[in-house]
């Protein structure tokens, strides 16, 4: 499926939920990565002015769960997240961040991502590691 498709089938599906709460959008896909921004505004500040840790974890889960699902039948197949670690190594009170889910392993049951959340110069902000699993629907 073209990636210009794959995108506007991710975007659209965030609709009234979370993931569009908080204006994450898919902006880059390939064959092992996926890649989506989302503003840094009141919406995922802590009280002290500074992006929420919990807003990047989101972010993360987020990206990491779209992209394992391009890898599943998913007719027949879902995604859930069991794990998910995070490292905040840089703060931010602007701007935007951009997440990329890079694949590191792709088994048949589990999937594990490496998420980096940068700013807009390629500074780190958070690493986090992603585990998916991948189930049977219940039909």
């Amino acid at each position: 499926m073209p990636e210009k498709r794959i995108l506007h089938l991710l975007n659209m599906s965030s609709k009234g939920t979370l993931v569009q709460h908080l204006d994450i959008v898919y902006t880059e896909v390939g064959v092992d990565y996926l890649v989506a921004t989302m503003p840094v505004t009141s919406k995922v500040l802590q009280p002290n002015g500074l992006l929420h840790g919990g807003a990047s974890v989101v972010l993360a889960e987020t990206i990491g769960g779209a992209a394992s699902h391009l890898f599943i039948e998913s007719d027949e197949m879902e995604i859930r997240g069991i794990e998910i670690t995070a490292n905040h190594v840089k703060s931010k009170r602007d701007g935007i961040v951009k997440a990329t889910a890079k694949l590191i392993n792709q088994g048949k049951t589990l999937h594990l991502w490496e998420i980096k959340i940068e700013d807009e110069e390629d500074n780190l902000i958070s690493l986090c590691k992603l585990t998916n699993i991948v189930l049977p629907k219940n039909k």
